[in-house]
């Protein structure tokens, strides 16, 4: 696995193809969304908990001066609710971004993939994200970030491209389509469980 995760990292297209054709290594992949998703739940509740303490202070500052008391200390977002949203969403957005490019891929422009080699190229794609544990280092953890999110969208292009058999116009056309299906799916998540928790 870990040989897999460096080759996936170099952008190596015959370790996409690996992947893709090794059945087993479906469970790697969700465990590659796992540490992901941990990570990213991590930073989501240490984010609301920041977000809640500056909210506190800026509600007692302007509770003499302005309205914006009351409107600002209602906005509390409960910590462990962002971090189970943020979790579950990375396995449904694994789930549902394998789903809607094995969909628009075969269906809209003939590629040839299944739904579990889609699940085991996408899976695996997101290792550049495991930056993010470096995202407490202040300044140089966020670019650490940004640079993991980039890295990990051109290793999606890469898989899906590899998984599909797809040209590249036929593989962005994919991507962004999938894009845009997964952020409404995962918001949709995440208003369920800030609201709930």
């Amino acid at each position: 696995m870990f040989e897999r995760i460096i080759g996936v990292l170099r952008l190596d297209v015959n370790t996409f193809e690996a992947i893709e054709a090794d059945e087993n290594a479906t469970v790697q992949a969700a465990i590659i969304v796992g540490l992901v998703g941990l990570l990213a739940a991590i930073g989501a509740f240490f984010a609301a908990r920041t977000a809640n303490a500056t909210m506190d202070a800026l509600s007692q500052m302007s509770e003499a001066d302005l309205p914006l008391g009351d409107l600002l200390a209602a906005a509390d977002i409960n910590p462990f609710g962002a971090f189970l949203s943020a979790l579950i969403g990375a396995f449904v957005a694994w789930l549902v971004l394998s789903a809607v490019t094995y969909f628009v891929g075969t269906s809209l422009f003939g590629g040839k993939a299944t739904m579990g080699e889609m699940m085991r190229v996408i899976g695996f794609a997101q290792a550049p994200r495991l930056l993010s544990v470096l995202a407490f280092i202040p300044c140089l953890g966020a670019i650490l970030s940004f640079v993991g999110w980039v890295w990990m969208l051109i290793a999606t292009f890469i898989g899906i491209r590899q998984g599909l058999d797809l040209d590249n116009i036929k593989t962005l056309v994919t991507v962004l389509v999938s894009i845009v299906v997964v952020w409404v799916i995962n918001w949709l998540i995440g208003l369920i469980f800030v609201g709930i928790f």
